[in-house]
């Protein structure tokens, strides 16, 4: 199951007030700080599950879906909160330095 809250969609709306709608990719982005949920503009690849809500068009790899379900797009005061049934990681143990997040 993916689904886009009410005020993330509205928060999406009103970045494309003055754009070229495009589908909006979520996908897992690995870091220094640990993997999370990000999304990006994108466009549908093989191997993607594509949803339209709210006239808007989502994509995320189908393995990847079928890993986090439920996966839920919010918005909050201070910007969008992805969550889902995946265990991430949050720190920076696979970095193998020492460097600003990695004290």
């Amino acid at each position: 199951m993916f689904t886009v809250t009410e005020a993330a969609q509205t928060e999406i709306a009103r970045y494309f007030e003055n754009r070229t709608p495009a589908p909006i990719r979520v996908f897992l982005n690995s870091g220094c700080g640990g993997a999370q949920l990000a999304m990006a503009v994108d466009m549908q690849k093989d191997g993607d599950t594509l949803y339209t809500i709210g006239g808007m068009e989502y994509v995320i790899e189908t393995d990847l879906l079928n890993q986090a379900q439920p996966l839920v797009v919010d918005f909050k005061d201070v910007g969008f909160k992805l969550s889902s049934s995946l265990k991430l990681s949050s720190g920076c143990s696979s970095c193998g330095s020492h460097g600003s997040c990695c004290s």
